[in-house]
């Protein structure tokens, strides 16, 4: 098998391909762009790798796109390449309107200019697997799960264009018989995590004796799904999903964000005994919460279960052990980060960003 993966220097990607490449031995070209969040070091188990190729390029790009199909010949293209951060959205909308909807547009006519070409058997087993996520349905109450079926209302520029681009696959499967199949995700956390996110900004912020920022009251609730278990859940879609079909893929791992820090606080305090900056808890600092802030997400992962065998294997607190065990374990892969591209500065604070949460309140 031979897969097309855009994104694949990222942190969801670069676990694809690790599972592609390393466990299942399929044939890989990963196209990513190496924008700021994006790190080659993330695929240093498979960099050397026959099966594995990386080329630089931008999803926006149609003649390289054409081309590298073309030349490649994937079996199925993995569309993972996105804008992700709620924070920078807020900041700059603009990045995200480019990559996540354009972008996906591009992917969308260079696939469908390439599947017209294949032979019929190879035409009808062709996939594209488009990546998203669970903020395109909103916020929920404090009851239920977010369903294939629910209704879009997506709160941030972020979740507004992943939700655009989700509508733009599915268009193209109606209207051109484009052989289609989506996902959408809930947070994932775990190995090789750039540290603007959660998880990983409390870990290293953490480990620095740093106040660690937790939004509002961190009441806010996100259901955890570890990244091995996504990539997983993305292969079993690709190979066994139905064209046209949707799934949602969700770790039951509900926690509150103060929840998920306090873990963490936790399993440093046990892990890094006598450290100079515990009790970690003691770090935890409230902030301003971020504009639009969804109050809960969380995901209803039956049908992925039922009808494609997915099953995460990870529970919220075996993979947060995991992960908080790993970051001190490869210091190698996040200080250069910390010490040159992002410190842990906040993000989504721009005077552009507060005018409009006041008008709109």
């Amino acid at each position: 098998m031979k897969v097309l993966v855009t994104g694949g220097a990222g942190f969801i990607g670069s676990a694809v391909c690790r599972l592609l490449v390393g466990e299942l031995g399929v044939d890989v070209l990963n196209l990513d762009k190496l924008t700021y969040a994006a790190n080659l070091a993330s695929l240093r188990p498979i960099e050397n790798s026959p099966h594995y190729r990386f080329q630089q390029g931008d999803v926006g790009d149609p003649a390289q796109i054409g081309e590298l199909l073309r030349s490649f010949e994937p079996d199925a293209v993995l569309h993972l390449a996105a804008e992700s951060h709620v924070d920078r959205s807020i900041d700059g909308p603009g990045e995200f309107i480019k990559t996540n909807i354009e972008g996906t547009y591009v992917m969308l006519e260079a696939a469908r200019d390439y599947w017209r070409q294949l032979p019929s058997a190879q035409a009808r087993d062709f996939r594209f697997h488009h990546v998203s996520t669970d903020e395109v349905f909103g916020s929920l109450g404090p009851e239920g799960k977010f369903t294939e079926q629910s209704r879009y209302q997506p709160n941030s520029p972020y979740s507004a264009s992943k939700a655009a681009s989700d509508h733009l696959v599915r268009a193209w499967h109606e209207t051109f018989g484009l052989p289609i199949v989506m996902s959408n995700c809930s947070n994932n956390y775990g190995p090789y995590h750039f540290p603007e996110k959660l998880i990983p900004l409390a870990i290293l912020k953490a480990l620095h004796g740093e106040p660690i920022p937790v939004y509002g009251k961190g009441d806010n609730v996100r259901d955890w799904l570890y990244v091995d278990d996504h990539a997983r859940a993305l292969y079993a879609i690709l190979t066994g999903g139905a064209p046209g079909e949707s799934y949602n893929v969700g770790g039951d791992g509900e926690r509150t964000n103060l929840e998920v820090v306090h873990a963490i606080c936790d399993l440093l305090d046990e892990l890094v005994p006598g450290s100079p900056h515990g009790p970690h808890r003691e770090l935890i600092t409230f902030v301003t919460d971020r504009p639009g802030h969804d109050q809960r997400y969380a995901m209803d992962a039956t049908k992925i279960r039922n009808e494609l065998g997915w099953q995460a294997r990870e529970s919220f607190d075996s993979g947060l052990r995991k992960t908080v065990a790993w970051y001190l374990d490869n210091r190698w892969w996040w200080e250069p980060i910390w010490s040159k591209a992002y410190r842990g500065a906040r993000l989504g604070t721009s005077p552009r960003a507060a005018a409009p949460a006041t008008a709109g309140a």
